[in-house]
């Protein structure tokens, strides 16, 4: 008896940028051309443009007059996430630059290498900012991570990334701030494949996870709901969060090179790197049970955006960018750290993935505040009330 047969994809990259069918929802135009380049020139290619050739300064000039008159008599105008990266780190430098008076914030997950905590410190002190860290109680943590491990979700990085913007709100709100500074960019940030993960801000579905895997109740991890987020903070108090990069020329390579020679910054070798965990989540974790490869997104970004040739990327792709020796260096600490063995690690890898729709989230709400704040945010600015 014959087995029915199956629909197997065949594969397929992109013939502008390096993403492939590793991304089940990729689709290509009669010319082997992706939807993310696609949609890179239909809503981001026009905005880039614009602030490589400096034709977005008078929009930059106004934004940052807009923050100095919000924070005028107050300690601070604006909060900036540090994490020790390069986008957070050329923002910080920039908004100095410009004027500003940033509050430096951390959230400090447990997971920091001691060159991230370096870069952090040359940041802070040769800028001349304070800096505020929230020190995360281990114990919590370890347990959420643990249970977004157990969980089979792609997302496993979930527990830091919903806590850094909580962090940087709470703190803008003690302080009376009204604007938030975000290293996210257009120019190397416009790819990230929405199957390859899930909205780090929903909070019930963190609590969820939590609940069905996690033993120790979270006291000290600060949590943000999506209605917090987007329409308290979007609204009823407001706070806007601004992209100043995409307003200025932003080359990654020039902005290394400029930290390096005005902070002391070190390079750690990867994107988002500055993190053991996320080194060897992206670097391993993600590519080992679910076939992701970081990498494509990111260096695609960077082709549509003319920092890199797509045969420059390839040959990237072909390099080794986790070297096997601290690959495994890396999987006995991440084991260690989590209080796991090393089997225990391996076996969890080994395990299905399973789909976030299967634990409660509030995804629905997340689609209709987004549509509602976009929305109203356009007629704001075509009033000309928001920049």
């Amino acid at each position: 008896m014959t087995e029915p047969a199956t629909d197997v994809r065949v594969y397929q990259m992109c013939t502008r940028t390096v993403m492939d069918t590793t991304d089940p929802d990729i689709t290509f135009d009669e010319h082997g051309v992706s939807n993310h380049a696609l949609n890179y020139d239909r809503t981001m290619k026009r905005f880039v443009d614009a602030a490589m050739a400096g034709e977005r300064a008078d929009e930059l000039a106004a934004i940052v007059e807009t923050i100095k008159a919000a924070g005028k008599g107050k300690q601070y105008d604006c909060v900036i996430g540090v994490s020790g990266g390069v986008d957070s780190s050329y923002l910080a430098l920039q908004a100095v630059k410009l004027g500003l008076r940033p509050l430096a914030v951390h959230f400090d997950s447990g997971w920091n290498s001691e060159l991230a905590v370096d870069n952090i410190h040359n940041i802070v002190s040769k800028l001349g900012l304070d800096l505020v860290t929230d020190v995360v109680d281990w114990r919590e943590m370890r347990d959420l991570q643990l249970s977004f491990l157990k969980s089979g979700v792609t997302d496993w990085d979930i527990p830091m990334d919903h806590a850094f913007p909580a962090v940087a709100y709470r703190e803008a709100a003690r302080h009376g701030i009204r604007y938030i500074l975000s290293g996210t960019n257009f120019a190397t940030e416009s790819i990230m494949p929405s199957a390859w993960g899930f909205n780090g801000a929903d909070a019930r579905h963190l609590k969820a996870i939590h609940r069905r895997f996690g033993k120790v109740k979270l006291k000290t991890y600060p949590t943000m709901g999506i209605f917090k987020r987007y329409l308290w903070y979007g609204y009823i108090r407001p706070m806007t969060t601004v992209n100043l990069l995409n307003y200025m020329r932003y080359v990654k390579s020039e902005a290394k090179q400029a930290i390096t020679d005005e902070l002391g910054w070190r390079d750690y070798g990867g994107k988002h790197y500055e993190s053991v965990f996320t080194r060897y989540f992206q670097g391993y974790y993600l590519p080992k049970r679910f076939g992701y490869d970081k990498r494509l997104p990111h260096l695609s970004s960077l082709i549509l955006a003319g920092e890199i040739t797509r045969d420059e990327a390839l040959t990237k792709l072909e390099t080794e960018n986790y070297p096997e020796a601290l690959r495994k260096q890396d999987h006995e600490f991440i084991a260690k750290k989590l209080g796991i063995t090393v089997d225990e690690l391996e076996r969890i890898t080994a395990e299905p993935p399973v789909d976030w729709s299967e634990y409660p989230n509030e995804k629905w709400i997340g689609d209709a505040t987004f549509a509602f704040t976009s929305t109203v945010g356009g007629i704001l600015r075509k009033l000309r009330l928001l920049k």
